[in-house]
């Protein structure tokens, strides 16, 4: 930090990993505190010479700077008083005439840092110092053995531990999508120990969390699960109900991936390009970014902490959760983009798959979302969790069935969501050929025309004749085309529905004539983009019309309706 860069430091407003201390003769009493604050977060400046008085900074300057700054390096290298040789970063300035001293802390590698005794263990919040709670505390702890855990092997278990179904799935992936791998080539033996999933005869942490007999894994990670939530509301206060949909319990990690990449799918737009010799593509950019934030949040997850890694869908937003903090700060991370996983052996699984990004922790891939939706990618890290938030393009209008079979929908108003019958909603909301997800509506118009008064209403205006007419002639005009409008959006939004029943009629039929043809043939012959069909397909197999057997490629369909 230089002289500049402090004094636009001191013009600014909080800083988290910035804090001033007056010490004009003497070591402040409570400068441990931020000492061990810094080192235990993402480090920080501590600056002497300074006084603050509010949201006003002062320099007042050091009469004996030589002293202040020998009297602190010494105490923080001799560990007379910190469990750990701390080495600050020593600046000297010299503003106005008067001296000021600025000490870099840096993330210490090994955690926690304390003065004296484990009860004297601060992080930083905010702008503050905050003693650590036993909680944060063993997070701290945890820390210490970043990237070693998954690779260690875990008492009690046997390659009998693996899910015989998910191991399977995994090597004929492994196959199937990246058949030029020379790890196809190899024995189960061989490949379990190159990739660390068995060692000593062992699971390895990582190769049990990610292939792992679902039962064996609760042995040794009581309540596991990755929740994923999908919440109609800004937050769980206003939602009503609580959540629309809820991710079932999977066996593994693996198993996990699948089902929460397919829900995502949802909430990215996959465009259809036609190319130079008439092929047609589909743009995934934002289903890039958002699997690749599900890896991120997989492969650094800290399963020994009690809280559990989760994927919440609010309205406007998709949170991606996850307990245990970065090893370096994101303004670190994502300039140099280092690849230190927390567990590297769940994390080189995904990779070797060409599932996630081969360095680093992919925050290029998940700024795509940004580039592409226009919205926010936004990064969070604290001492004991780290969360990426993708705000979304438009909000959300959830359709379900009511105990009576009947369709409800939800309108978002005043960040709540109010139910509506089906011809509210067909009058009211502008409807997407999905007819699930919908844009959120335009107000109803009587609500549109509050701020219009009486006296405006009884204006003259000219019509197309050139007409004058009063403004009581005008309203019923008005209100006559309103009634007209009215019906015929009715009509057209009972069109696209029908549209969609006559489009699954016709898979229907398609599929009863030929059970294994591809989905990219259906839509050709349909007229519809692939990213269309999937979702008709999707709908049908929710309202148990068809099912899929077997896999995507050498599987078929079977029709449920009679």
């Amino acid at each position: 930090m230089n002289k500049k860069e402090l004094l636009k430091r001191l013009s600014d407003i909080e800083w988290d990993d910035f804090e001033v201390k007056t010490a004009n003769s003497e070591l402040p009493k409570n400068i441990w505190e931020t000492v061990s604050a810094f080192a235990n977060s993402s480090g920080g400046w501590i600056v002497f010479g300074v006084s603050q008085k509010g949201k006003k900074f002062e320099i007042i300057g050091i009469s004996n700077p030589e002293k202040i700054e020998q009297d602190f390096v010494n105490i923080l290298r001799s560990r007379t008083k910190f469990n750990i040789t701390i080495t600050p970063e020593c600046n000297k300035y010299l503003i106005g005439g008067k001296t000021v001293l600025a000490f870099f802390i840096s993330s210490a590698e090994k955690k926690p840092v304390y003065f004296n005794s484990l009860q004297n263990t601060f992080i930083r919040t905010a702008s503050g110092d905050q003693r650590a709670t036993e909680y944060e505390i063993n997070a701290l702890y945890r820390d210490q053995s970043f990237g070693t855990m998954s690779s260690k092997p875990v008492e009690g278990t046997s390659i009998n531990s693996f899910n015989k179904a998910s191991y399977k799935s995994y090597r004929e992936y492994l196959k199937r999508m990246v058949p030029e791998s020379s790890y196809n080539a190899l024995d189960d033996d061989t490949f379990n120990q190159k990739l660390q999933l068995v060692k000593a005869g062992k699971l390895t942490y990582g190769g049990l969390l990610l292939l792992g007999d679902n039962i064996e894994i609760q042995n040794h990670f009581p309540d596991f699960r990755v929740d994923f939530l999908e919440i109609p509301a800004y937050s769980y206060i206003n939602a009503e109900p609580r959540y629309t949909y809820r991710v079932q319990e999977q066996e593994n990690l693996w198993e996990y991936y699948f089902v929460l990449f397919q829900r995502l799918r949802i909430y990215a737009d996959n465009p259809l390009y036609i190319g130079e010799m008439g092929i047609g593509y589909e743009n995934n950019k934002q289903l890039d970014a958002l699997r690749e934030g599900l890896i991120n949040l997989l492969s650094h997850t800290d399963y020994f902490s009690p809280m559990k890694p989760r994927i919440r869908v609010f309205t406007n937003r998709i949170e991606f959760e996850n307990p245990g903090a970065l090893p370096r700060p994101i303004d670190e991370l994502m300039k140099e983009d280092v690849s230190v996983p927390r567990n590297p052996v769940i994390a080189k699984l995904f990779r070797i798959a060409k599932l996630c990004e081969n360095a680093g922790f992919g925050f290029d891939k998940m700024l795509l979302w940004k580039k592409e939706t226009n919205k926010e990618v936004l990064f969070e890290s604290t001492i004991d969790k780290t969360k990426v938030t993708f705000m979304l393009k438009e909000d959300k209008v959830d359709l379900y069935k009511n105990n009576n079979g009947e369709d409800n929908f939800y309108q978002l108003e005043n960040n709540k969501y109010r139910l509506y019958d089906k011809e509210h909603f067909l009058n009211n909301i502008v409807s997407e050929s999905t007819g699930i997800y919908v844009k959120s509506a335009p107000k109803i118009q009587q609500e549109n025309n509050k701020e219009t008064t009486r006296k405006q209403q009884e204006k003259y205006f000219y019509n197309p004749d050139n007409k004058l007419h009063v403004g009581r002639q005008t309203k019923k005009n008005e209100r006559k085309q309103q009634e007209k409008t009215t019906r015929k959006q009715r009509e057209s939004n009972i069109k696209q529905v029908d549209k969609s029943t006559e489009i699954r009629n016709f898979i229907i039929k398609i599929l009863k004539l030929k059970s294994n043809i591809s989905t990219h043939e259906i839509a050709r012959q349909l007229g519809v983009t692939y990213g269309s069909l999937r979702h008709h397909l999707e709908i049908m197999k929710k309202e148990n019309l068809i099912k899929r057997d077997g896999a995507d490629k050498g599987g078929r369909w079977i029709v449920i309706k009679k």
